[in-house]
């Protein structure tokens, strides 16, 4: 099966090998005061069956805070024990240029001992931005795609995780955030990976169409000049951004997931000459249990001997040969002879690269 994956990622690599195609600005960065952003907020789900906090303190406590805007008081030292009610944490994302009285989605997750969020409706929740100020107000009823039950034996079942849901629409935008987009004498446009050849590339291509327009800062930002007004502006952000370039070729790095044994190795990558062996230990351990009977007339029992054979030996193994500058089809096949599992994989390049034949960054993560 691993072979098969192997001999998959040659042929997707292969494909990538190819020249550059043109690439629209788009999707090359970003303009840097056009983003989104983060809001969080604490809040109360209630109309639980049973599956809230219980004797949570925060869920007592908040509760007790919308009591007393509704004009209801709660006894002191009283715990109401709300088996249906849940503290959650409410987080939603601000699009760039959203408007007081549009719709945002939002996700809400639980902070106590709940067990599932199914069936619950958010009381009204103020979202707050990292400037402690509110941006939105959210409120709704959970769509949750997990299952969470128990039995009184303590025995639970769960499937997918019922402890988060969604509200779709769930927010409305309260405050706009300032951007600076008509009035900033320079709007900053970022690139996605940081790149001098493909910024460059990117310049020549907006002062080709607007000249004079774009200077690089660095390997990641251009200052554009854009005239004032946002209409004007609009406009040429958007031809910029539908502009065609040919983006520098990828950095050489092979990425490695030492959890997963998953790796991508980017189709810049080359070798110089290298031979390549790895073998394997193998045990093997059969166990041949016998039933031993007692001899006739005595006052034995029946017994169950173990009769274990360990047997210990090495694999034949092959040696890949890489010829220098190999590419990484080359690199994958010679790999691929070898019929090495995921942890071995990753065992080999890392001795690649300290012997100095791997011609790439190695990146575990």
């Amino acid at each position: 099966m691993f072979r098969t994956v192997i001999l998959g990622f040659a042929a997707l690599f292969a494909a990538l090998a190819t020249p550059a195609q043109a690439e629209r600005v788009r999707d090359l960065g970003t303009f840097q005061s056009v983003r989104s952003n983060q809001l969080t907020g604490y809040g109360i789900v209630v109309g639980l069956d049973g599956t809230g906090d219980d004797n949570f303190a925060y869920v007592t406590q908040a509760m007790r805070g919308v009591s007393d805007r509704f004009g209801l008081q709660l006894p002191p030292g009283v715990n109401p024990a709300l088996k249906n009610a849940a503290a959650v944490i409410v987080t939603a994302e601000l699009p760039a240029f959203s408007k007081p009285g549009q719709r945002i989605d939002v996700t809400v997750s639980t902070i106590g001992k709940a067990k599932s969020l199914r069936g619950g409706s958010l009381i009204l929740t103020a979202l707050h931005g990292a400037d402690g100020q509110i941006y939105a107000m959210a409120q709704g009823n959970l769509a949750v795609g997990g299952l969470g039950v128990s039995g009184r034996d303590g025995s639970k079942l769960t499937v997918n995780v019922p402890t988060v849901g969604r509200i779709p629409d769930g927010a409305s935008v309260e405050r706009a955030v300032a951007t600076g987009f008509e009035n900033a004498e320079v709007l900053r446009w970022n690139l996605n990976q940081a790149d001098f050849l493909t910024a460059t590339r990117v310049r020549d291509a907006i002062n080709a169409r607007y000249p004079g327009m774009a200077v690089v800062e660095d390997g990641v930002t251009l200052a554009l000049r854009l005239p004032y007004g946002a209409n004007a502006r609009a406009g040429i952000m958007a031809e910029i951004e539908m502009l065609a370039i040919d983006p520098a070729e990828s950095a050489a790095r092979v990425i490695v997931n030492s959890r997963t044994g998953t790796v991508v190795i980017s189709s810049a990558v080359r070798l110089a000459p290298a031979a390549i062996s790895h073998g394997s230990l193998v045990v093997r351990i059969d166990e041949n249990p016998t039933v031993v009977q007692p001899a006739p007339f005595s006052d034995g029992e029946t017994a169950l001997e173990q009769d274990s054979d360990i047997d210990v030996y090495e694999e034949g193994n092959r040696v890949a040969l890489l010829e220098p500058g190999a590419s990484l089809a080359e690199l994958v096949d010679g790999l691929n002879m070898l019929g090495l599992s995921p942890s071995d994989l990753v065992a080999i390049l890392e001795a690649l690269k300290q012997a100095g034949s791997l011609k790439a960054e190695m990146v575990v993560i």
